[in-house]
């Protein structure tokens, strides 16, 4: 089955706005759809398409690109080897996996002069250091991220469109979902937490009819995969990627949740592991969340790049990474969840898939704290900042996660105290209906998607 990806509306815009006069460069994790949307959207907006896989390319076309200066030779090449005929102005040629080839990237700037036909670059961990050194990255690209199946696409993956139509319309007129419609809306979220965007595992679940089990198989093969990645691409320094990657879920199902590198290494500091971090932010196998010591003043411009949350990429790739299989075919975990009853460890799922999901809308993640040296223990924490992205009246956005219905909400009430006007709006993420309280808004997790 094929599952409709919002990025195609993406890939259309820029059709129609560059008009040949730039690639596109489709940047992702492995195994989220990249491949399957390009071919897709060539079939359906061109009179004819050629995919280049430069993970199985022939040694042929691979010296193909010497004759980049003689470029009615290049295409005549493709087209022979390929067996399609290209068009001009009608035809695009896809670039497939193309950190594994990158003198095919450094061709573009010559390609899109050229001006003949379109161009589409897929790649996974393409911009890391080791994959562009070489070359001269092209000025002719415009570059796009692409995440897992966000919760909207596994929505009407599942055939819940309606419901989701339900939700925005709710979340629009600020008012609660009737609770029968919020019972189902919850159980939807559940599913989307547990299955997770990877597109193989959500195929699995619905063609199984709702077997987790089966989309467990599937992401365990792609967190192999992942684990491959790390030792072939992260070099010098592919066991501190692997030690933070192995330990998210431990980090996660702390109070915390930040990285702490002693239990790791006992000689731990972040000035050894930046690199490594780098690694796994840039390859899109993880959501970093870095502190932000004064929000007042911009996120970005006061990052303590020595205090980090790991959030893993999928959030269905991380129930499979945090616990064993036999936990899993017990389908314990699976009704625990289901039925709504998370514990501490189970909580971290539940952060994760927010932070996965403000991820997909473009949002930076970010934290805060702060340290009370009367009480000797942090008295503030907000778990995600947000903001109005203005840059001449700037406010803050502070967003508490909750995973329990029964909660305080002393941390957030102190921000606002602290940080005064600066503070526009305030959310709790819970599971209960959305409402309005003391100038928060209270939403359900399913609502986060229209925050965009």
């Amino acid at each position: 089955m094929e599952i409709k990806r919002k990025i195609y509306g993406k890939f259309l815009t820029w059709k129609n706005e560059v008009q040949g006069k730039k690639a596109l460069l489709i940047e992702g994790a492995r195994r989220i759809g990249k491949s399957t949307v390009a071919e897709s959207f060539a079939k359906n907006e061109y009179k004819s398409y050629i995919i280049i896989d430069f993970n199985k390319a022939s040694k042929k076309i691979k010296d193909n690109f010497e004759n980049i200066n003689k470029l009615d030779l290049f295409f005549q090449t493709l087209s022979l080897e390929y067996g399609t005929k290209l068009y001009p102005r009608e035809s695009i040629i896809i670039f497939d996996e193309i950190q594994k080839f990158p003198r095919a990237r450094e061709a573009i700037k010559y390609l899109v002069q050229d001006g003949r036909y379109d161009f589409l670059e897929t790649g996974s961990l393409i911009s890391i250091r080791e994959n562009v050194g070489d070359i001269t990255v092209p000025s002719e690209e415009r570059k796009i991220k692409m995440y897992p199946i966000d919760f909207e696409e596994f929505a009407v993956a599942l055939d819940k469109e309606v419901l989701l139509d339900y939700i925005k319309e709710c979340f629009l007129k600020n008012i609660p979902l009737e609770q029968e419609f919020h019972a189902q809306a919850m159980h939807l979220f559940r599913e989307y937490m547990l299955v997770g965007g990877m597109p193989q595992s959500v195929v699995a679940y619905i063609e199984s009819h709702g077997d987790f089990g089966a989309s467990d198989i599937e992401k365990r093969d792609i967190l192999d995969l992942y684990r491959d990645d790390i030792k072939k691409a992260a070099k010098r320094y592919n066991s501190k990627v692997s030690a933070i990657f192995e330990n998210v879920p431990a980090f996660l199902s702390t109070h915390e949740k930040k990285i702490v590198l002693s239990e790791i290494d006992k000689n731990g500091i972040f000035s050894r592991y930046d690199e490594p971090l780098f690694w796994l932010d840039d390859s899109m196998i993880c959501n970093l969340c870095y502190r932000c010591n004064d929000p007042c003043v911009g996120f970005a411009l006061n990052k303590n790049e020595s205090a980090v949350k790991c959030y893993m990429g999928d959030t269905g790739l991380l129930v499979s990474l945090a616990f064993s299989e036999n936990e899993i075919s017990s389908q314990q975990l699976y009704r625990s969840i289901m039925n709504g009853k998370i514990s501490l460890n189970e909580g971290m799922l539940y952060e994760n898939a927010i932070a996965q999901m403000l991820t997909a809308l473009g949002k930076k993640l970010y934290f805060y704290t702060h340290y009370s040296e009367e009480k000797h223990r942090n008295d503030i924490e907000i778990d995600f900042l947000l903001s109005n992205e203005s840059k001449t009246n700037f406010k803050i956005h502070p967003v508490e996660v909750k995973s329990a219905k029964n909660y305080t909400t002393t941390s957030l009430k102190a921000f606002k105290e602290k940080f005064g006007k600066k503070v526009e709006r305030s959310y709790i993420v819970h599971p209960k209906p959305f409402s309005k309280e003391d100038n928060i808004i209270k939403l359900p997790p399913y609502m986060i998607f229209c925050l965009a």
